[in-house]
């Protein structure tokens, strides 16, 4: 009846993007369908404010402390500014923070205790400059991401440090520079913790070994995940996490989306453009987790007035006195959990909300859309009459549209005809209303 899932958590150097902010819609999604089925949740999500290179392996420089020097504040102000941001993008987009969302400076202790272990139990070896893990120890080492390690050894590239005894072997702990802002002192000098034992000092002080899940991005699978894995098994001979669990990538125009190119949006720069938060959540709940999504503003558009029709047709729901049978609401509830229950095939449960939507309107529809909101996070109470867009047409546009009005107030409808046609040669659609007409793009 309970759950201890561990999340990996942002590196707070920078703004989380939406590509980022799409593994936590998912991690979300996945803690409702939880408490929807009725388990308890205990869920831990790690804060990564020291250790974590600019390569997301064992080279470059500390991504905090790069921050720090580019914007000339503190390591300490940095991770305070960009996690204050995150929790609010998190806050807009209905993400629950899981139960213990915690710092790793704040774990230095129980990270040199872990490391200390690894080194005891002959699983780590140290060097010029820091403690490494010897993956040739751990036999298991690639079962996660299926790697060959003898191919990445024969494929490996000139190695940056050659006292390393495989490519492949990953720091635990790093000997800091004198001028590195952020470093403790340990057994082997002052330095800081390598990235990958933070989330296993983490998980095992909060959770315990073994726990029930662990999610993530894809992008954590082949180093970050695989050396947790090593790590835990090292200290432990066995199991650690009965299930990984990973949301796969969003796209942008079908090409990578990542800050090094340029071509990332946070929720702000999607607020700018008249998007809603929600309107985001909309947009990611159309693709399974773990198949890719591509972002495009023709997306985002599309999602922007589904939600839009979404709320509309539940506030008609909502302000209806009629009933709807207890057997068609049953069976759209098990069709819903079904659905849910297969893997989390949000997608299918969205269908089956817009199924229900287009019955008789009823209370009772819109009680059973609060119901499935439990999972999907959309804030369906806030149904409102759907708004038509304002579309900003050419003014010989609009003069059609006037004078079509008129011919049909006159009865001369063949004139009103051909106007509609002139209309929809310009590019543009014209719907009758009870004040007027609407103007949309075709």
């Amino acid at each position: 009846g309970k759950v201890c899932m561990y999340s990996c958590g942002p590196t707070v150097y920078s703004f989380a993007h939406i590509g980022n902010l799409r593994t936590y819609v998912f991690m979300d999604l996945f803690r409702r369908v939880l408490k929807y089925d009725g388990y308890k949740l205990k869920g831990v999500m790690n804060i990564t404010d020291v250790g974590h290179l600019t390569s997301d392996e064992d080279e470059g420089e500390d991504k905090m402390e790069k921050a720090s020097r580019e914007q000339k504040k503190s390591p300490y102000e940095i991770a305070e500014f960009y996690a204050g941001v995150f929790f609010e993008d998190l806050k807009k987009l209905n993400i629950g923070r899981p139960e213990i969302v915690e710092k790793i400076t704040d774990h230095i202790p129980e990270t040199i205790a872990y490391v200390q272990e690894l080194i005891d139990k002959g699983y780590a070896y140290e060097i010029d400059d820091g403690i490494y893990y010897d993956i040739s120890k751990f036999p298991g080492y690639g079962k996660l991401s299926r790697l060959n390690l003898d191919e990445q050894q024969a494929g490996a590239r000139v190695e940056v440090n050659s006292q390393k005894r495989h490519p492949a072997d990953f720091a635990v702990w790093k000997k800091a520079e004198p001028n590195h802002i952020m470093q403790w002192e340990s057994p082997w000098g002052m330095g800081y913790p390598g990235w990958h034992i933070e989330c296993s000092a983490l998980s095992r002080k909060y959770l315990g070994f073994p726990f029930d899940i662990h999610t993530g991005g894809v992008d954590h699978i082949p180093v970050h995940h695989e050396n947790e894995i090593a790590q835990n098994e090292a200290i432990t001979g066995k199991k650690t996490v009965n299930y990984w669990v990973h949301g796969d990538f969003m796209l942008v125009d079908n090409g990578k989306m990542s800050k090094s190119l340029g071509n990332t949006y946070t929720i702000s720069d999607l607020e700018k453009r008249g998007y809603s938060a929600m309107d985001f959540r909309y947009f990611c709940l159309n693709a399974h987790y773990r198949k890719k999504l591509n972002f495009t503003f023709d997306g985002m558009d599309g999602a922007k007035v589904s939600y839009a029709r979404l709320l509309g047709a539940l506030y008609q729901h909502k302000t209806s006195e009629a009933k709807t049978e207890d057997s068609v609401i049953k069976a759209y509830k098990d069709e819903f959990v079904e659905a849910i229950n297969d893997d989390l095939n949000v997608p299918r449960a969205l269908g089956i909300l817009w199924k229900a939507v287009k019955e008789p309107k009823s209370r009772d529809i819109y009680d059973l859309a609060l119901d499935f909101d439990k999972v999907l996070g959309l804030s369906l109470d806030q149904a409102k009459p759907e708004e038509q867009p304002k579309v900003e047409a050419p003014a010989e546009v609009v003069e059609m549209a006037e004078q079509r009005i008129a011919a049909k107030k006159e009865k001369n409808y063949a004139l009103a005809d051909e106007l509609r046609a002139k209309i929809t040669a310009a590019g543009y659609t014209v719907t009758d209303t009870k004040d007027g007409y609407v103007l949309n793009k075709a």
